[in-house]
């Protein structure tokens, strides 16, 4: 079977913390790629800033470059929130030759017991913790261990440089810098 990582989330916008995640989970699970899925509506998260369009297409810059990664709007053609479950079970009905591993930061790890049909998702995907700083990867349920190097980078953090008009170069792919600028995303 062939064993795909898969990373959601706001990439609101993408940056080189989610690049080095998918990376580092990449080969030290040797897996034959890893699938970006930009999220809808995440139930944990109150509105992005940009809409699903631009989101989608920063995330596409951002991995433009490595021939192991590629984006599924899958989560973005459905309505509603986003549950990981719901994406699980749709992606295992349209590739039943797949073997999936859900990437969480160590943030979420913990939240695993209060997951929408964590149970029944837990039969359907293995879950990738990768460390974080401050958080430990402790959960009653099984979730495979990344080492990972801590890099301090968050879409909060970019995204308030930009209102304040700092640089962001090498914090996110030269790419999704040039997409910001040109549809002046995240401005004052």
């Amino acid at each position: 079977m062939k064993r795909v990582g898969v990373l959601g989330g706001t990439f609101d916008p993408p940056h080189i913390g989610h690049l080095i995640i998918a990376e580092e989970v990449y080969h030290q699970l040797d897996l034959d790629e890893v699938w970006f899925l930009p999220s809808n509506h995440p139930p944990h998260k109150s509105g992005a800033t940009a809409d699903n369009q631009n989101r989608l297409e920063m995330v596409k810059a951002a991995i433009a470059d490595n021939p192991h990664f590629s984006v599924s709007d899958i989560e973005l053609q459905r309505d509603g929130k986003s549950y990981t479950y719901d994406t699980i079970k749709q992606l295992k009905k349209q590739n039943p030759d797949i073997e999936f591993y859900f990437i969480i930061g160590g943030d979420m790890v913990e939240y695993l017991p209060k997951w929408y049909e964590i149970k029944k998702l837990m039969e359907m995907t293995q879950f990738v913790g990768v460390k974080r700083s401050g958080y430990q990867l402790k959960s009653p349920y099984p979730v495979e261990e990344v080492e990972m190097p801590i890099i301090e980078v968050s879409s909060t953090m970019i995204r308030r440089r930009l209102k304040q008009g700092r640089e962001i170069r090498y914090l996110t792919a030269d790419g999704v810098i040039d997409y910001i600028k040109e549809h002046h995303l995240y401005e004052a």
